[in-house]
């Protein structure tokens, strides 16, 4: 019984509380928390208000600033790559909009862009390691210099596309060489690589634009991120070896390639690096960072940490391309000089 009545006096309790609130909210406090209610949320889209007046503004002088970096790009890279020939290698998926963009700022500097390659998923695909090696095998009697016998046939592979579109032909030095056409060739038939248009001029530097790697296709062919940026690694290095100079171009992915480049203090110190290629700005910096290296000056641009914003450019040397007598010696490569 007094179990029974001390639940009826709780209960009693919390039905007074209830009612006691209810006649204050509808009666002396009514106007009270209407008031502060309507003062809380009138103030809350004030201020959103505002912080999308801000935004449109930050929105605005963005697009301003890139149509007026747009607008002075002729000036800003204009003769920093008198004469190059520029090869593009795209790695992984890209917005065909950055690499037109990307392109036309190479031509406005003076460069011509003389081969623009797509790696396909073939290189990397773990569906055909068996194939990769004996290409990679077939390839290696065509390669000079060879890659060491213990090399890695992500780094045979390397060498055979960067050889491809840079090999030169002695006595003619505007054209690919034999070895280099058909290692070109065999690359293409394999489709490990697809091409634009015929490649008939080797190139004097590479820019390799590297896009998100792809998640999608069948899980049984699909390498891990690891593998990918692996091989692609293989190819920034072999693009730097065997040209005057190299750029790797990362876009609004924070992942992959250049960020593993940025990451390992041995391979950052060998290869330039351009983090925002899918901005304006990253666009600008392509030619001129590839005019530093082609220089001697290895950088890492952006807007991110540690990262220089805008590269410093040299004055480069016209390109010699002097052919060279069937049966003598010495370097078949383009010759280049840079002065500061």
């Amino acid at each position: 019984m007094i179990d029974f009545r001390y639940h009826i006096v709780s209960l009693i309790s919390v039905f007074l509380a209830l009612a006691v609130g209810i006649a204050l909210g509808a009666g002396p406090l009514k106007e009270t928390i209407g008031d502060t209610l309507t003062g809380q949320v009138a103030q809350l889209r004030t201020e959103k208000d505002a912080l999308r007046g801000e935004l449109d503004t930050a929105n605005g002088s963005l697009k301003d600033a890139q149509a007026f970096l747009s607008a002075a790009s002729p000036q800003l890279v204009g003769g920093t790559l008198p004469g190059r020939r520029v090869a593009v290698v795209l790695l992984g998926k890209n917005d065909q909009s950055i690499v037109d963009a990307i392109t036309s700022q190479l031509k406005a500097a003076g460069a011509s862009v003389s081969a623009q390659v797509q790696v396909t998923d073939t290189w990397t695909s773990s569906a055909k390691p068996t194939f990769r090696q004996t290409l990679a095998a077939q390839l290696t009697p065509y390669l000079d210099p060879a890659p060491a016998q213990n090399a890695t046939v992500d780094t045979q592979l390397a060498e055979a596309l960067a050889q491809s579109l840079t090999g030169a032909n002695p006595s003619s030095p505007n054209t690919l060489s034999e070895s280099a056409g058909t290692v070109l060739q065999t690359l293409v038939k394999a489709e490990l690589i697809t091409t634009t248009a015929d490649v008939t001029a080797p190139a004097d530097a590479i820019v390799v634009v590297a896009g998100p790697i792809a998640t999608n296709g069948a899980p049984a062919a699909t390498p891990d991120p690891t593998t990918v940026t692996s091989a692609e690694m293989e190819i920034a290095r072999s693009a730097q070896a065997r040209s005057e100079g190299a750029v790797i171009v990362g876009g609004s992915v924070k992942q992959g390639l250049v960020t593993d480049i940025l990451a390992d203090n041995t391979v950052s110190s060998r290869l330039t690096t351009v983090s925002d290629g899918h901005e304006v700005v990253g666009q600008i910096s392509v030619p001129l960072a590839l005019n530093a290296r082609i220089g001697g000056v290895n950088g890492h641009y952006g807007t991110g940490t540690d990262l220089t914003p805008i590269p410093t450019t040299v004055k480069l040397e016209p390109v010699g391309r002097t052919p060279t007598p069937a049966g003598s010696t010495g370097s078949t490569a383009s010759s280049s000089g840079a002065t500061g």
